[in-house]
């Protein structure tokens, strides 16, 4: 049996955190938490590891009140609730780049779901295209794993605050989450998003704080801020006695103390055990589920993946499909799945509290339950806030529509857009004042995005106008939605960034150093218009050294006028292919987003100008023959032109502009129904 050296020093001496005041509800309220956060010395009592045996002496360190009040409610037997004791269901949750999809491939690693000479790419989780591309997490996705004869369901979520619907939906599948905080950053806008949302819903939290082993480390910071942001989220006594487990994900191992962490993840998995309750279910009740999320497979169709709330799912079972509005059709489970290890594995069979997939029933939706069909009632739906920007979709209308994309009328525009509500909670879909446009809502620029761009690799064409908010009329006052960014940006570019931020009616709130590494965290309360367009502007301020982190808070009075952007752009005055000639005497006027040799059109914009107002161009110049001989050609220098990404040209666009999106192309150009002279 493998050995790692454990042991426990004043674990009854607390640490309060300084910050606090000395009044007797608040010492009442940390001292649990800090006694349990003291620093541990290991040293003396000898724990086996992950792979070691069935009984771990470490165990016996880890103190959950939450466990222990679950432990001791009698009020379970009362309505005819079990618990199930070899299942864990958990969402691992956190900031963006915190490190969750990390944590989960060494999980998945340490309990064997990988053959030892098994090729396995990083963040496995990851398994979208792109996500691989953009490195980040878009969709949550299901896996299990085994450990000691407890079956752990985990479902990887998002860290981006625009994909925060993916989280809210997939929340009442779990019965606690594993909240993953940077051992440096600490609690971000994010962090504080998904944890209100699993209070809210009474779960079990596990604070892991990740990335132990980076040199600026400040784990003691780290759990102050954690307990401080439980308070201001009025967390129960027992939800704030939570548990800390240290971890560095890369390097797949955990512990109790920041000093001293195992070999491996066993002591996060022992935690897990410990301190997240196995679901409460009604063994013996009528059949429940509520689909929680939906794939489509090209053989089976579509699947329906859900948690079992009570009574028995077999295959080649009828069912009654309820609605939230008590509307109710039957259909017939055809094949069920069971998630095991890095797959789904057919199943004859389901108990309450596992989650599972359904294939059979064609129609099914999101937040809809299947149910028994002799007494099928269904589970409140899925509830997801509402969204902040839209943005206006529409068919493609310049020269060059049907040279790359394969759909290109309003009807494929309109299929897909209505396709995408039927998975995608958190966006909204609605017609426009035309028959060919559609306004699309979501939860931020990034989220609207992501979905243009999959549209565009699936052979659509199509344009997009400018990200504009979605204001509340209360009381004859025109409220607009507010967010909490948060930049951290180094010392000498703080003066720029502070002033950008200020122009875009940003109100400071909080500054302080992170670190050793002299970097400085700016907090600000800012309307969701001045974000449009923020993001690379802080960066050329900051000579690409600073990260906006951005979430939602609230709605607020109208802030007022302002501009985003203060130079206009260079269009094209006419349809042709760009010359080297032209584009000489071209860019003395601006930067430019063209090279020779481009087929451009009359409206198109070609580069940024270097003053405010737009410019046309004639970028299709060519050099007039002449019969007098010179005694040599004049070489032409051209500047690099600016390469700008479908998230650029969106954040770029104002009010009369378009995005042409198309499989292989992005191209800016004037509205041609807005007759907007910037001359």
């Amino acid at each position: 049996m493998e050995m790692t050296t454990v042991g426990l020093h004043n674990y009854f001496t607390p640490k309060l955190n300084p910050n606090f005041n000395n009044s007797s509800s608040l010492l009442r309220t940390q001292l649990p938490v800090a006694r349990r956060l003291s620093s541990y010395s290991f040293s003396t009592i000898k724990t086996p590891s992950f792979s070691g045996s069935r009984r771990n002496p470490l165990a016996s360190f880890i103190k959950c009140s939450v466990s222990e009040a679950e432990a001791t409610d009698t009020t379970t037997e009362k309505v005819g609730l079990v618990r199930r004791n070899d299942i864990r269901n958990i969402a691992i949750v956190a900031h963006v780049d915190h490190g969750k999809t990390t944590l989960v491939d060494a999980m998945l690693k340490q309990a064997k779901v990988f053959r030892d000479n098994q090729v396995v790419e990083e963040r496995i989780m990851d398994s979208n295209d792109l996500e691989r591309e953009r490195g980040i997490t878009i969709l949550s996705k299901n896996t299990s794993i085994t450990y000691k004869d407890t079956k752990m369901n985990i479902i990887d979520t998002p860290g981006h605050s625009d994909f925060g619907g993916e989280v809210e939906r997939v929340l009442n599948m779990v019965e606690g989450i594993l909240l993953v905080v940077d051992s440096v950053e600490g609690p971000m806008p994010q962090t504080r998003f998904v944890l209100k949302k699993a209070l809210e819903f009474g779960h079990a939290v596990v604070v892991v704080v990740n990335k132990i082993d980076r040199p600026s480390a400040r784990p003691d910071f780290v759990i102050n801020s954690t307990f401080e942001l439980f308070i201001e989220l009025n967390a129960s006594d027992e939800q704030c006695d939570f548990q800390a487990v240290y971890a560095s994900g890369i390097k797949g191992k955990a512990g109790l103390s920041p000093d001293n962490l195992a070999d491996d993840l066993g002591p996060l998995f022992e935690t897990i055990i410990r301190c997240i309750p196995g679901p409460r279910v009604k063994k013996d009740g009528a059949l429940q589920m509520l689909v929680t999320s939906t794939e489509y497979d090209e053989h089976k169709g579509r699947i329906a993946i859900g948690r079992l709330h009570a009574g028995i799912l077999n295959r080649g079972m009828d069912v009654r499909i309820c609605t939230p509005d008590d509307a109710c059709r039957f259909g017939k489970v055809r094949e069920l799945f069971v998630f095991e290890k890095f797959s789904r594995a057919p199943a004859d069979s389901v108990e309450a509290g596992d989650i599972c997939a359904v294939c059979g029933v064609g129609d099914i939706q999101i937040g809809e339950t299947i149910a028994d069909k002799a007494d099928g009632k269904p589970l409140p739906s899925i509830s997801v806030e509402e969204p902040t920007v839209k943005m206006a979709f529409s068919i493609n209308t310049s020269p060059f529509v049907g040279h790359e994309g394969k759909y290109v009328t309003s009807r494929n525009l309109r299929d897909r857009l209505y396709h995408e509500l039927e998975r995608n909670l958190a966006m909204k879909v609605e017609d426009g004042e035309t028959a060919d446009t559609f306004l699309v809502s979501g939860r931020g620029t990034l989220h609207l995005t992501i979905l243009i761009e999959n549209m565009r690799r699936e052979n659509y064409e199509f344009m997009v106008g400018p990200p504009k908010v979605i204001n509340k009329k209360v009381d004859d006052k025109v409220l607009e939605p507010y967010e909490i960014a948060t930049v951290e940006v180094p010392e000498e570019h703080m003066g720029a960034v502070v002033e950008l931020l200020g122009k875009r009616r940003g109100q400071m709130f909080d500054m302080q150093g992170v670190g050793s590494e002299g970097t400085t965290l700016l907090k600000y309360k800012i309307p969701t218009r001045g974000l449009l367009g923020l993001r690379n502007a802080i960066l050329t301020a900051s000579r690409g050294t600073a990260v906006l982190n951005t979430i939602f808070d609230s709605y607020g009075p109208w802030a007022g006028d302002m501009t985003t952007r203060d130079l206009g752009s260079l269009v094209a005055f006419e349809d042709g292919t760009s010359t080297s000639y032209a584009l000489c005497s071209s860019q003395e006027r601006g930067q430019l987003f063209i090279k020779p040799g481009v087929e451009v059109y009359k409206g198109q914009i070609v580069g940024i100008h270097q003053r405010p107002g737009d410019l046309a161009l004639n970028v299709c110049k060519k050099k007039a023959a002449t019969n007098v001989r010179s005694n040599k050609e004049v070489s032409v220098v051209l500047d690099t032109p600016l390469d700008y990404s479908l998230d650029d040209c969106i954040e770029y666009i104002q009010e009369d502009e378009l995005v042409e999106v198309t499989p292989k192309s992005v191209r800016m150009c004037k509205n041609p129904k807005l007759n907007k002279k910037g001359r």
